[in-house]
């Protein structure tokens, strides 16, 4: 007798059961919606909302549903063209106090929602937009980040009363030349205390003598490190500017980063964004003005500017530019030892330390501002036509007072928690000399090539799962049945799974559904074999069944687990496309094992476990 306990049956019937309701939210598709945020809050306020919707209806766009989340509001529309207009509008009448992003919101029912049903994401080749592979630079960053030492060199031997004959640079050394071994060996001693990042080498073979500093090992990869680091914070803050609901900005091997922007079709105006550069520079602030008591458009002293502050408010800074960001080394977040208040600690160059000791060297206990400048893309109205162009925003992030004469390396406290300091230091990098960048590789997707894309991979699963139903309902019978119902509950399960992981489907994602299709029958095929091979030597039905599901098992596993290895190394070691198409063929394997063997002898066991002397139809 071949019978399940209870337990199995319902285990069987919970998870494809499962598996139905998580796949079913794929099923009801996607509204053409768009993403609110207001700079300052967030959300919009329930007066903003009204507005916002009114602004919509003034221009006879209907808005199907509005939903808000802890983070934006959703605007749900009737098409992309209604989208399209809906977003040129908001734009102009709105202003940069508020991002307005294009989005896909599921179509999802609210009851469905409730129980966490949501679709798959669509990668870019199945859903359209703009993919940039860039190459940062970062041997240009070393040869950069070794000649900033060389005004610092220079101050200290200067400070130390150490006569040098030259300072070179090049291949990413820095190379000094002394007229005697003795000035090499004090100069030596003066400098290996104050860096430790370097490497200090005597080279005495050479006349005159040259003492020769490289960056170290760990030091190098800090520098590639902080390059790459650097360009992706910049990076992200520009495609905020284009209004991008998800885009995807990850690092790709030591000095690569992938810029994939859903439903942007113009490249162009891609690049013009991410191209941009944002800069810092450090002023005082006026101190017969502090605080700003006057309102926006009021008339600054002689000597004056006024500049809005990112918190609200308006500060009167000296016209007079202590530093800008191309003196920022470095700038890192960290606790004070001994307040345990967060704090920011900048680096400056040795030409910028210099100017900036002697800038505040009678100003200790007046205040120091950072003001940030960067470009955007502003929208308005001209002609009854949305144009968008180039305008240069400033605003003050930071105002600090001065406790002590600053030199070459200084910190900024008095921020409120650590994320502030986080924040601060990302920015003073980000607005600093930016590694070099190249775009390498560049596709742009169109709407109607990723829907193409989708028709064309739905087509090739549908005739692929319908090839393979119809051989094994031929060439097995009543246990092809039992197969190809174990197939189809695979697929609903690598749906569910990838829905509920919230996996992006990529178009070698399908190929990997494809491929599982053809592999998740390989299981039944030996376990069918196996039968048929007992029964030809004399088994009943009920030794034939056990022998075949129990004698083929560890086959099925070898095969399956040699398999999921292999998918495991490319998802360890392949970029985007491929790790689409590895993560589908291991949840297709994992899901096929359960349903070829758990789920097909479940349903033998149902139709043959009881009969003794049954005939099989396989």
């Amino acid at each position: 007798m071949n019978r399940y306990p209870l337990w199995k049956y319902i285990l069987l019937v919970v998870v494809i059961a499962s598996g139905c309701l998580y796949a079913l939210p794929n099923v009801f598709g996607q509204d053409p919606a768009l993403q609110i945020t207001n700079a300052d809050s967030g959300v919009p306020s329930p007066r903003e909302q009204t507005r916002i919707v009114e602004i919509l209806a003034g221009q006879d766009i209907a808005v199907r549903g509005t939903e808000q989340t802890d983070e934006h509001l959703l605007l749900r529309l009737a098409s992309a063209q209604a989208q399209t207009r809906a977003a040129d509008e908001l734009e102009v009448r709105l202003g940069r106090d508020y991002t307005v992003a294009l989005n896909l919101a599921p179509s999802t029912p609210g009851w469905l929602r409730n129980l966490g049903g949501q679709p798959m994401y669509l990668g870019l080749d199945l859903r359209g937009g703009v993919h940039f592979l860039m190459q940062v630079d970062t041997q240009a960053v070393l040869e950069q980040t070794v000649s900033r030492y060389s005004d610092e060199f220079r101050r200290l031997l200067r400070e130390a009363d150490i006569r040098y004959r030259d300072v070179r640079t090049g291949e990413g050394r820095l190379s000094l030349a002394f007229a005697s071994q003795e000035r090499l060996d004090q100069a030596l001693d003066a400098l290996r205390p104050e860096y430790l990042e370097l490497e200090f080498n005597a080279n005495n073979d050479v006349t005159p003598p040259r003492l020769e500093a490289v960056l170290t090992d760990d030091e190098r990869t800090k520098v590639r490190n902080f390059a790459v680091e650097q360009n992706m914070t910049t990076l992200r803050n520009r495609v905020n500017e284009l209004g991008v609901a998800e885009p995807v900005i990850q690092r790709q091997g030591l000095d690569r980063i992938v810029v994939q922007l859903p439903g942007v079709q113009d490249t162009a105006r891609a690049k013009d964004i991410i191209g941009a550069t944002a800069t810092l520079e450090f002023r005082m602030v006026d101190a017969g003005n502090f605080p700003y008591r006057g309102g926006p458009d009021a008339t600054p002293p002689p000597g004056t500017e006024l500049f809005p502050e990112r918190e609200g408010g308006y500060v009167l800074l000296e016209r007079e530019i202590i530093i800008t960001g191309d003196a920022i080394t470095d700038a890192q977040s960290g606790i004070d030892t001994q307040t345990g208040q967060s704090e920011v600690n900048i680096r400056l160059s040795g030409a910028g330390g210099s100017i900036m000791s002697r800038v505040t060297q009678n100003r200790v206990g007046d205040h120091m501002a950072v003001v940030f400048k960067e470009t955007e893309l502003q929208a308005r109205r001209v002609n009854g036509e949305v144009v968008r162009e180039q305008v240069v925003v400033e605003e003050v992030i930071n105002i600090a007072r001065i406790q002590e004469q600053l030199g070459s390396r200084f910190r900024i406290t008095g921020l409120d928690s650590g994320q502030e300091a986080r924040d601060l230091s990302l920015l003073l990098r980000a607005g600093s000399l930016a590694a070099p960048m190249q775009i390498v590789e560049e596709r742009t997707i169109g709407p109607s090539l990723g829907q193409e894309n989708i028709n064309q991979g739905l087509a090739a699963v549908v005739i692929g799962f319908a090839l393979v139903v119809a051989f094994m309902a031929f060439y097995y019978r009543v246990f092809g049945l039992f197969a190809n119902l174990a197939l189809l509950a695979n697929l609903v399960l690598i749906v569910a799974v990838l829905s509920v992981l919230q996996a992006t489907l990529t178009l070698p994602g399908i190929a990997g559904i494809v491929l599982t299709v053809g592999m998740a029958v390989d299981a039944n095929v030996l376990i069918f074999e196996r039968i048929r091979e007992e029964i030809r030597a004399g088994s009943n039905t009920q030794k034939a069944i056990e022998a075949g599901y129990g004698k083929a098992l560890s086959t099925i596993a070898d095969a399956n687990v040699t398999t999921l290895i292999a998918a495991v190394v490319l998802f360890a070691f392949g970029t985007g496309p491929i790790k689409g198409f590895a993560v589908t063929l291991s949840i297709g394997i994992v899901s096929s094992m359960f349903t070829a063997i758990l789920g097909t002898r479940a349903l033998a066991n149902l139709v043959y476990g009881a009969r003794r002397g049954a005939r099989l139809s396989i």
